[in-house]
């Protein structure tokens, strides 16, 4: 308190009123709800498209309340986010790149990232997870880009069954859409990689077109 005191001694009285008209103006208050909604928006804007985490694992299972509902062994568990302006081209894009992805060793030749899940015959175990797309505002999580779930409910049904018609339908898994999932994981390597379609599908548009 005598610091305090002390220190504020320390000012002219002319600066000592401006320092305390600018703590209580709201202004700067004003100005930093700006600034902070600008950037969010700005950030938002370059996030246009379907969002992967994709894990190598030797093993992975979805329990949901204490009952396991999908599992696999070597192979990939991929967490989905879906941003609200996906279409069916991000899904293709997600779809094809995830399951060429060369993750796997050739046991054959010794060669390291060599091979995709489909050579390996492996699994792949997809789970809906909308939190990729979540920011923070402050320390409050903010999931508004992600989409709706009346809508993301078929897009994810839609996903998933283009990745069993790309590969095997007995060998793609995926979890309950909207559950609270518990997901266990042996990562091997380990190894997760995230993919994004945003820029990338729309280049591989321009580039056909």
């Amino acid at each position: 308190m005598k610091m305090y005191c002390v220190a504020s001694s320390a000012f002219p009285s002319s600066h000592h009123t401006t320092l305390l008209n600018n703590k209580l103006s709201p202004l700067p208050f004003r100005r930093n709800r700006s600034h902070q909604s600008l950037r969010l928006r700005r950030r938002n804007s370059l996030i246009r498209g379907m969002r992967a985490v994709i894990q190598r694992v030797s093993s992975s299972s979805v329990a949901v309340d204490g009952r396991i509902v999908s599992e696999i062994g070597p192979g990939l568990l991929v967490l989905i986010g879906i941003h609200e302006s996906d279409t069916d081209s991000d899904a293709d894009y997600i779809c094809r790149k995830v399951l060429n992805m060369r993750l796997f060793p050739n046991e054959t030749s010794g060669k390291g990232w060599d091979q995709n899940v489909m050579q390996r015959n492996y699994g792949v175990l997809l789970v809906s997870q909308f939190t990729l797309y979540g920011f923070l505002k402050g320390n409050k999580p903010d999931f508004h880009v992600a989409m709706p779930p009346e809508k993301a409910k078929p897009f994810y049904a839609s996903l998933v069954e283009k990745f069993q018609k790309a590969y095997n339908p007995d060998a793609v898994k995926d979890g309950v859409f909207g559950a609270m999932m518990k997901v266990n994981l042996v990562n091997d390597g380990p190894v997760t990689m995230q993919l994004d379609s945003s820029q990338s599908s729309k280049n591989e548009t321009k580039t056909s077109t």
